[in-house]
């Protein structure tokens, strides 16, 4: 089968317009099918502040209520995307910026959480692999905003890495998948201060051995939860590190190696 690489890159490297454009210009060098899920950074709290309307996040998560949801979507589904694809473009590359809305690319239902609301936030319930499908074999490359709609009507902010892994679960049968998350550090650190100090590969007892020792905490739990998901739904293989090296996380020469 074909390769197929789905690769999400956060917020922290939208926010850096140098880091932003080195990890582009790499993702343009790319030989086959390629996908680009964006996180959404900085810009919206920014914005949402000039607006005056309050942020309110829970554990580092933002609390989407109908006035923010309007600001992320004209911030992550327009200014962010459209500069991501004008940038590809001018790459060379023929990009198109998609949200879930888009040719019913994403659908989503409201996140139902009894202790905490956290307002319209998404989680994914199908991804249409067809439009994908035709989209990449008429030439794109597609770059997809974090926000989803619910088949009637509703918009729903959702977390990029989740995005990420259920397209590249969903395209698992017609392609051959390697799901990269790039972000700002080398990959996944034994110690948060030595950048060094690369874990090159995690396996399922490793990682159960560093989320008890507090090595692994926080948001990266989310991010290699996601990639157990993917890697159970027939992914290849899943790989974090720093997004501008995206030819050698690709080649597995950079990074954390996922394995089962």
């Amino acid at each position: 089968m074909e390769p197929l690489y789905v690769i999400k890159i956060g917020g922290n490297i939208v926010d850096n317009p140098v880091l932003l454009t080195e990890c582009l210009q790499a993702f343009a060098t790319i030989q086959g099918q390629a996908i680009l899920v964006h996180g959404g950074g900085k810009l919206a709290t920014s914005m949402a502040q000039k607006m005056g309307i309050e942020q309110t996040m829970i554990e580092g998560r933002r609390v989407t209520d109908i006035e923010t949801l309007k600001i992320v979507t004209m911030v992550y589904a327009g200014n962010i995307n459209k500069n991501i694809v004008a940038q590809l473009q001018s790459n060379g590359v023929n990009a198109i910026g998609l949200t879930g809305a888009d040719g019913n690319l994403i659908q989503a239902h409201k996140r139902v959480n009894n202790a905490i609301d956290y307002g319209f936030v998404g989680d994914v319930d199908q991804v249409n692999e067809v439009l994908i499908q035709s989209l990449l074999s008429n030439g794109m490359k597609l770059v997809i905003a974090p926000i989803t709609h619910d088949g009637n009507g509703q918009l729903l902010n959702t977390n990029a890495d989740t995005i990420a892994q259920s397209i590249a679960v969903a395209m698992a049968a017609q392609y051959q998948v390697h799901l990269i998350y790039g972000f700002e550090k080398e990959g996944v650190l034994l110690d948060v201060n030595n950048p060094s100090s690369i874990i090159a590969k995690i396996d399922q007892p490793s990682y159960a051995k560093l989320k008890e020792d507090k090595i692994i905490f926080e948001g990266m739990v989310p991010k290699i939860d996601n990639a157990y998901l993917a890697l159970a739904g027939g992914v290849q293989s899943v790989i974090i590190g720093r997004a501008e090296k995206m030819n050698e996380l690709i080649n597995g020469t950079a990074g954390t190696t996922i394995k089962i």
